[in-house]
């Protein structure tokens, strides 16, 4: 089983060949409770560095407000943040985006489930989100401009939304299938971007907050 660590030794247990076996020992006492570990691509990505505050957990943070009181307010579905498992067995995936939306029509036929298990009834969502969302850090750039495009897009996934905001100009895309492959939706003048999955423009920019931190707004209209 080829294994991609990054900055940590893990123990992959013995028997781990495939997503069923990475599933199992997902939902075992004996996987890592820190940073991050994937199944994609036929390998074992393990990520538990030190997460980056401001061009990672305040963008994450950034999205679940604006995207999860979008979806609240007009009762589409769900908005899940960082540490929701989704699985899609059909294209070998086991991972946790960095956030996701699983409408309530993708719920209704099932295209989404959520598999039982745990002390509040579910540990995995197994199936085909209407959109996820990736935040490029250090150790996951390979990970989310390579790995995952593809098997998001072979998963049936409508939109992957892809953030860089690690240096100026933050890269903001949304990528929507098109003939075969992601292409990115294209931006107005005013860097703002179409999502056909939320009928919606976004913008995201970065200033500066009153303490002198970097602050990031996602705009909607």
């Amino acid at each position: 089983m080829p294994v991609v660590v990054t900055d940590i030794d893990v123990t992959i247990p013995d028997g781990l060949h495939d997503l069923e076996s990475f599933r199992r020992w997902a939902r075992s006492d004996d996987f890592p409770e820190g940073g991050r570990v994937h199944f994609i691509n036929g390998k074992v990505w393990v990520d538990t560095t030190v997460e980056q505050i401001s061009s990672h957990n305040q963008v994450k943070t950034q999205f679940a407000i604006v995207l999860g009181g979008l979806v609240e307010r007009e009762d589409l579905g769900r908005y899940f943040g960082d540490g929701a498992f989704l699985t899609n067995v059909e294209v070998g995936l086991g991972n946790e985006p960095d956030g996701m939306f699983i409408s309530f029509d993708s719920f209704d036929r099932q295209l989404v489930r959520q598999m039982p298990g745990g002390d509040d009834g579910c540990l995995e969502l197994v199936g085909r989100p209407d959109m996820v969302l990736e935040v490029v850090s250090r150790n996951s750039a390979h990970k989310d401009t390579v790995g995952l495009p593809d098997t998001y897009y072979r998963a049936g996934i409508p939109e992957y939304w892809l953030v860089d905001a690690r240096k100026d100009p933050i890269k903001f895309e949304i990528l929507r299938r098109d003939g075969g492959e992601y292409t990115a939706a294209t931006a107005d003048a005013d860097g703002w971007i179409p999502s056909g999955v939320f009928n919606r423009s976004f913008r995201l920019t970065r200033s500066t907050d009153r303490s002198g931190n970097p602050k990031f707004t996602l705009e909607v209209r």
